[in-house]
């Protein structure tokens, strides 16, 4: 069985978490702080739903299949078929009512990522990718994703989703870049990435990233044309430092700035 026939499996995953999420949106819900102190990092009841309920259809479908999620777990990691879940990437985003949060769907293979879907069940907006094509659906119709030509960073638009998420030494080679670059923007979580793989955005530089913030989102960009790394130009399934771009000169150029400081 091949990635891009798991396609309609993570159709049917997007739409039970959204009916399992959508409930709670732009309502009064209680929030938990995870953080222990260390800054807030806020869960909700629709989190946990959406991955219960996305859980539990893997299991039921596919029994054999690892998943490693946010809010519950890991288990079997070292299968062929992992599931990467984040029911709700852009939680802050959630509990204010604003509509740029996501559910992300990750799928890796031998630990590669093959599959991913950023999904917006409130406005009715998929965006997928197998690292060879990408594809939007949603009010605009169906289309292909292509990013865009942008060779260098004073041309760029830039993004990232909190300036927190750097330690000083990080911020200060991201405000380099950010000083370089066209435009800066701060907080879409995972609606920069689709807006990367539709053409919009050219940039993202992140850090401190779980895997279930990004996996799904790297056959996105690949499958779009563009290229998704760490820092260091390694690989990036693992999370950490991200840099994400549509053209692979501006990325290489990213590098280079960050690995100046």
């Amino acid at each position: 069985m091949t990635a891009v026939d798991f396609a309609a499996f993570v159709d049917r995953l997007a739409s039970a978490s959204a009916q399992a999420i959508l409930p709670f949106f732009r309502t009064s819900i209680g929030v938990e702080d995870k953080g222990r102190g260390a800054g807030f990092d806020p869960v909700t009841a629709a989190d946990k739903a959406g991955e219960s309920v996305m859980r539990a259809i893997i299991r039921e479908t596919f029994p054999s299949h690892g998943v490693i999620g946010e809010e519950h777990g890991d288990q079997a990691t070292d299968a062929e078929f992992v599931w990467v879940l984040d029911p709700i990437d852009g939680t802050r985003s959630f509990i204010l009512g604003m509509p740029i949060w996501g559910t992300l769907i990750g799928l890796l293979r031998r630990g590669t990522p093959c599959f991913g879907l950023m999904h917006q069940p409130f406005i009715g907006e998929s965006f997928s990718g197998d690292g060879m094509s990408a594809s939007y659906r949603g009010p605009a119709g169906t289309r292909r994703l292509r990013t865009r030509p942008c060779s260098r960073i004073e041309d760029a638009m830039l993004m990232a989703t909190s300036p927190t998420m750097f330690t000083p030494e990080e911020r200060a080679a991201f405000d380099a870049v950010s000083a370089e670059s066209r435009l800066t923007r701060w907080s879409a979580d995972c609606y920069a990435y689709a807006m990367l793989a539709s053409g919009h955005v050219d940039l993202i530089i992140e850090a401190d990233l779980k895997p279930f913030d990004i996996v799904a989102l790297i056959p996105l960009i690949e499958g779009a044309g563009g290229v998704v790394t760490n820092w260091e130009g390694g690989p990036a399934s693992q999370g950490g430092r991200i840099v994400a771009a549509g053209d692979r000169r501006l990325h290489e150029a990213a590098l280079e700035r960050l690995a100046r400081g």
